[in-house]
């Protein structure tokens, strides 16, 4: 089990810990328009999962707009999902307010489904714990962090890498 703490306090993890090599679980979660969404729906590309507690919040914003400016490089057999158990609504009010276009804001706050099959739902806040995932085109998981403190960043560029050595 993944341990990581929040604002220094320790927060548990229920679900599964997700590992590079790993089939990667599917997951249904909401999409702006309310309509669900799943992992199969982008099966054929490489894709990068960055996870956050919420889009109104500091690091969550950065994370969420360094992926958002990196994703044009990185190729059309890319798909960059950031997901968070935010409201659809307000996901897509802080995209359209940052004027964040090239990446898929997705909600996972009706089910939590996400965080149970990637073990990222903090139990004691009923929000994401900030974690990485590439998975590439055959849906094998080629990348996984899970941040251990979440008010940190993520290790942006060896989930870029991880990403350019499954397109190169």
């Amino acid at each position: 089990m993944v341990q990581i703490t929040f604002k220094n306090n320790p927060v548990t993890l229920p679900g599964n810990e997700v590992k590079v090599g790993d089939q990667a679980p599917n997951f249904t979660v909401l999409g702006n328009d309310l309509s669900p969404v799943e992992l199969k729906d982008t099966a054929g590309k490489v894709r990068l999962i960055s996870v956050v507690p919420s889009l109104d919040t500091g690091v969550c914003s950065d994370q969420t707009k360094r992926f958002s400016e990196e994703a044009a490089s990185l190729g059309e057999n890319v798909e960059v999902l950031t997901i968070s158990a935010d409201l659809p609504f307000a996901q897509k009010r802080w995209t359209e307010i940052n004027g964040v276009d090239s990446i898929t804001t997705l909600s996972d706050h009706r089910d939590l489904d996400f965080g149970q099959a990637y073990g990222t739902s903090m139990k004691e806040l009923r929000l994401l714990a900030r974690s990485i995932f590439v998975i590439d085109e055959n849906d094998k998981v080629a990348y996984v962090e899970y941040v251990a403190e979440g008010t940190d960043h993520p290790d942006y560029d060896k989930a870029l890498e991880a990403v350019k050595t499954l397109t190169n």
